[in-house]
């Protein structure tokens, strides 16, 4: 079989280079940094060790699935260690509410928030596990791109299950009249790229699968995952050359002929697989006129948010904070609206904190620990000529203060190490477009075949991989993504498909 090259060694094209490879492929990967992993990665200093993106890891399945299908095991490479109780959700007016995969737990802190909400939150799993399974065996797991086709996969009462018409909040009012559980379950809607009030209530089943699948901290923290997996993909045989950017790819009469290199070199190849986001490689990594649509369906592309991330080693152990927090405003709908409608970051300010080294020590030196702070904020586009340094100090202090209303003592001269990506560096180091931290957004007609294709339609022998094509973002939709690309090269090269 003729060689692949795959732009960008993020956890979706080293899956699509291992599947590709399983596949008989010749396969070469190009990575412009240090380090495979893409936004995935790792911030090492003075003994303190810092995942850049994923903080924990949900579905685990995906990855064992992964592994199993080169014949390993996943255990055999990467040691998981339990996250649970999992995510703690605090507001401002002192209320917290924390998950659990300990189903007795969970119903426990269901009724201590909310009285009579045991039941609810039993017919809200049982409802979300529904939604689950035929999302995962009809729709996500596979490629399709006429959407009559794609959802008649499921008959009519299966598809009246999934409730794609009704917002995902309207779906959580269903079964809790708290307005904290439906806060802290429709959260996960930010890092979607919508606001609960606009997504669709399928999206349930991201809360549902973290209770049912747990979630978890690899050994060493996420990028022993990814060290993992790039194991995987070099013992298979795959070629990976990191510090490697690419320039451009070649187009001669709509096909690739292959990719040129930062520094001149010519790698000849009829299939090219991009992880590189998708609207930043057809706006930058192809010519203007091999692609003339390309800038302009980019423009169109609604995205998810920003972030701005803290990178904090701080001396001694900072009590009263668990694994991961959510901290949530009082004004809740205020802060999507300043999100996504006003596009400015929200006067109260939504932001999560992770504490890896609550779980795994070895993240920091003996009795230090090691911390993660996440803010959204708009796309690089709606906050015109900031003064990033500016933002970066005033969220501090607004971070800071938050949890010390919550007794959550970090001086800020107890911040031994900081490191700060805004969503400017995020886009330098990492080709993330417009700064978006989770790539396209989850609306409804840009999910399954709405989606943009994981295969371009003007030019063949280009596909795509990653957060921005089809299932969707986080590390475990990454991972089916590239299972998914692969698919599209063989179907090309069977000639049943593009």
């Amino acid at each position: 079989m003729s060689n692949v090259l795959v732009i960008g060694g993020g956890l979706g094209g080293l899956s699509a280079a291992i599947h590709l490879r399983l596949a008989g492929y010749e396969v070469t990967v190009f990575e412009a940094n240090e380090r495979v992993g893409g936004r995935a990665n790792l911030i090492e200093r003075d003994g303190f060790r810092f995942d850049t993106g994923p903080s924990l890891l949900n579905y685990p399945w995906v990855f064992e699935d992964l592994f199993s299908a080169a014949g390993r095991n996943l255990r055999d490479y990467v040691t998981l260690l339990p996250v649970d109780p999992s995510v703690s959700f605090q507001w401002a007016d002192g209320v917290r509410f924390t998950l659990s995969s300990d189903l007795q737990r969970l119903l426990a802190e269901c009724e201590r928030v909310e009285e009579g909400a045991r039941p609810a939150m039993l017919a809200f799993l049982s409802d979300a596990a529904i939604k689950y399974r035929l999302s995962f065996e009809k729709l996500i797991n596979r490629n399709e791109d006429n959407p009559l086709r794609w959802l008649g996969a499921l008959s009519p009462a299966e598809l009246s299950r999934l409730s794609i018409w009704r917002s995902l909040d309207g779906e959580l009012g269903r079964f809790f009249k708290s307005r904290y559980l439906r806060e802290a379950l429709g959260a996960y809607g930010m890092y979607l790229g919508g606001s609960p009030f606009d997504l669709p209530g399928l999206f349930s089943i991201l809360a549902y699968g973290e209770l049912a699948y747990g979630l978890w901290l690899p050994k060493g923290g996420i990028y022993s995952l990814v060290e993992g997996v790039e194991r995987l993909a070099r013992e298979l045989g795959v070629i990976i050359h990191t510090g490697c950017r690419v320039r451009r790819v070649e187009v001669e009469a709509r096909r690739v002929t292959g990719v040129e290199l930062v520094d001149g070199a010519f790698h000849q190849a009829s299939l090219v697989v991009s992880n590189v986001d998708v609207p930043t490689t057809n706006t930058e990594l192809i010519a203007e006129t091999a692609l003339p649509k390309g800038k302009s369906k980019a423009a169109k592309l609604r995205m998810t948010p920003g972030v701005l991330t803290f990178y904090w080693g701080v001396r001694g152990a900072v009590e009263n904070l668990g694994h991961h927090t959510i901290f949530l405003p009082d004004d809740f709908a205020a802060a999507f609206e300043d999100l996504f409608r006003r596009k400015r970051i929200p006067d109260g300010l939504p932001f999560y904190v992770s504490q890896p080294s609550a779980t795994d020590f070895a993240l920091a030196p003996p009795g230090d620990t090691a911390m993660f702070v996440l803010v959204p904020t708009p796309l690089l586009s709606d906050m015109g000529d900031t003064d990033w340094q500016a933002v970066t100090q005033s969220i501090k202090t607004r971070v800071l203060d938050r949890l010390r209303q919550h007794g959550i003592d970090l001086a800020p001269e107890r911040i031994a190490v900081e490191e700060v990506y805004t969503p400017e560096e995020w886009r330098r180091r990492f080709g993330l477009f417009n700064g978006s931290a989770f790539g396209a957004a989850h609306t409804l007609f840009q999910v399954g075949p709405f989606r943009t294709r994981n295969y371009s339609e003007e030019i063949a022998g280009l596909f795509y991989v990653g957060a921005s094509t089809t299932p969707g973002t986080g590390m475990p939709m990454v991972v089916l993504s590239g299972k998914l690309a692969a698919e599209r090269v063989l179907e090309k090269a069977n000639g049943s498909g593009r």
